[in-house]
């Protein structure tokens, strides 16, 4: 599981088990990331930002590297665990898809600057953690392939491939991270059911856009 570590102005996923100084360089690796991009930035610049000497990047991390792939693995575990936790218990493919939507928009808006360097530094990873870490992004694919597989099949959806529709929700969401801004755009959860309905109405369950929950 993973629980929220506060930054400024978002919340930057950690594990429960990180060490506290961890979670500060992790925190201070997002921010600058975020500003400046992977390259640019420095582990001094890193250390600094979290109140540590730079040798104590050094004794939690072996590389610069290796601080953005624990960036990537914490944060796609704890989208994951949301989306998971919002389809727990059964319910109609509509209900699943619309809680998937609303979960996978709400936690890119809530975790923006984690989501922005998750998209846009993942090529700065190393071919086998590349690798990795699309091998966890799959994971959503897959699951939101499911419910639009069963919302074609009950008649709930018009559509009548789930491809480009997967691939349609999921740009969406993740688009989200590039622009969000907090106390000026809808707030998480808002956004999230506004997107849901746009993604029923445009899968053509009409009447899900606006009546369920």
């Amino acid at each position: 599981m993973t629980d929220p570590v506060s930054t400024a102005d978002q919340q930057q996923p950690a594990s429960v088990t990180e060490p506290e100084a961890s979670r500060r360089l992790l925190a201070a690796a997002i921010e600058a990331f975020g500003e400046r991009g992977y390259h640019a930035t420095t582990t001094r610049e890193i250390a600094e930002r979290a109140g540590m000497s730079p040798a104590g990047v050094y004794v939690h991390f072996q590389s610069k590297e290796d601080v953005l792939f624990r960036v990537m693995q914490l944060g796609h575990a704890s989208a994951f665990a949301a989306v998971e936790e919002a389809l727990a218990g059964d319910a109609l493919p509509e209900i699943k898809v619309r809680r998937f939507v609303e979960a996978f928009t709400s936690w890119h808006a809530r975790n923006h600057r984690a989501a922005r360097v998750q998209q846009y530094e993942l090529r700065a990873l190393s071919r086998e953690r590349y690798d990795e870490i699309r091998h966890v992004r799959g994971r959503f694919e897959r699951l939101l392939r499911e419910q639009l597989r069963d919302g074609i099949a009950s008649g709930a959806f018009t559509i009548t491939t789930v491809d480009p529709a997967a691939l349609a929700i999921l740009s969406l969401g993740i688009d989200v991270a590039r622009w969000y801004r907090p106390g000026v755009d809808p707030a998480p959860d808002e956004l999230g059911r506004g997107y849901a309905d746009l993604v029923l109405r445009m899968l053509g369950n009409l009447e899900g856009a606006t009546s369920l929950a």
